[in-house]
């Protein structure tokens, strides 16, 4: 058992590095096919639509439920890690990139929600903990395209993409030699077409989903835009010379300490109060986003983006593991699998809607309204006094 925890944060972390791999790549992209500036919006909005499309599949027809967990996870590594590589092929165009990133995106749920499936399906006791290392790993791989990125500058952008596709592949093959059905496992024979509403007709079930809900509506749009907001502060501050790609990468990738960090804490705290702590510190984070992503103090500015960073991803697993905890144990992997589908439908409408505004509305105070999902987020974990914690 003490293998497990370990080599599905690894495979994890491994499979998800696809997640930004575009993104790191973006201004080498935009440059080769004289892109506009907003390709990065929608570029970010296609892999999420896909994720979207591809968890709502797998609800809807209870697919980790209904197959063996680890299958699922090395089938889909392999998918999304083929079509990852689709967008080096030469000549390709804008809209074939899109098409590409959103069939990536679509067996990646078959990777993020399954591993937290196959992870509850080992661990009862101590699952925020476990899920506290399993979303670090995908932090830090979400992250690590962009230190890929930094780490090749002079090579061709391509490598960033057969290097992830690499690592997914890699991934895979950890879970399906490595990681048999786990002892919690409850198998579903049949289809059941509306398995995956069960869950949200229970309180506590629905107080968890709507806390995570705000928390998404803040996190990968924050994510997608570290790179712009360093820009900006770079051609304000041109003598500070930013390092643009490395700093997304450890901005982005500090999360990754901060969930495992959240996840050991809990044990003592209780989850909710845990969740509630870290959400509450990332929705100050934006509300004073105004006040430090333009200091003059460069220390201060980027002291700040990694306190953010920290803070908008503490409480991932916390809500994982309250939506794990409360969700019906048949259906455990669907009700997980919906709860994300639903989750990263509202990154879409987030990343849109401040990229619509980032030309109408002054960037300083822009990402103030990354606020509004912490707080709905905050009142639906107050309102609801029970629930497991």
């Amino acid at each position: 058992m003490r293998r497990i925890l370990p080599i599905i944060t690894i495979s994890q972390f491994l499979c998800t590095s696809l997640w930004f791999a575009g993104n790191s790549i973006i201004a080498d992209i935009a440059k080769d096919l004289s892109l506009e500036p907003q390709f990065l919006a929608h570029l970010t909005s296609a892999i999420q639509f896909g994720f979207i499309s591809g968890t709502l599949v797998f609800a809807i027809f209870t697919v980790s439920d209904r197959f063996s967990p680890s299958l699922v996870f090395f089938c889909s590594s392999i998918l999304a890690g083929l079509f990852n590589l689709g967008i080096s092929i030469d000549g390709i165009h804008s809209t074939e990139i899109l098409i590409f990133r959103f069939l990536t995106g679509f067996f990646l749920a078959g990777i993020y929600p399954v591993g937290m499936k196959i992870a509850s399906d080992y661990y009862k006791a101590g699952l925020g903990k476990s899920l506290g290392f399993l979303v670090g790993a995908l932090v830090l791989g979400t992250a690590f395209p962009h230190l890929l990125k930094n780490l090749i500058t002079g090579f061709p952008w391509k490598y960033v993409v057969y290097s992830t596709t690499a690592l997914s592949l890699l991934g895979g093959l950890c879970i399906l030699l490595l990681i048999p059905d786990g002892p919690y496992r409850k198998s579903s024979q049949q289809f059941n077409f509306t398995a995956f509403l069960k869950g949200f007709q229970q309180q506590n079930f629905r107080s968890a989903s709507f806390g995570y809900f705000g928390h998404m509506w803040e996190l990968y749009t924050f994510w997608a835009f570290v790179p712009v907001i360093l820009a900006a502060y770079r051609n304000r501050y041109p003598e500070t010379n930013l390092n643009i790609s490395l700093l997304s990468f450890l901005i982005i990738a500090s999360g990754g300490l901060a969930c495992v960090f959240s996840g050991l804490v809990s044990s003592y705290f209780g989850t909710k109060k845990t969740a509630v702590i870290a959400l509450t510190i990332s929705c100050l984070c934006c509300l004073l986003s105004p006040l430090f992503l333009f200091s003059p103090s460069v220390i201060l500015f980027l002291t700040f983006l990694f306190i953010w960073g920290l803070a908008v991803i503490a409480d991932s697993p916390l809500f994982s593991t309250l939506v794990a905890h409360n969700a019906p144990e048949e259906s455990r992997g669907t009700s997980l699998t919906i709860v994300n589908c639903i989750g990263f439908s509202i990154t879409i409408v987030s990343i849109q809607f401040i990229n619509s505004l980032s030309d109408k509305m002054d960037s300083q105070y822009l990402y103030m309204l990354l606020a509004i999902g912490p707080l709905f987020g905050l009142f639906a974990l107050l309102k609801n006094k029970s629930g497991k914690s």
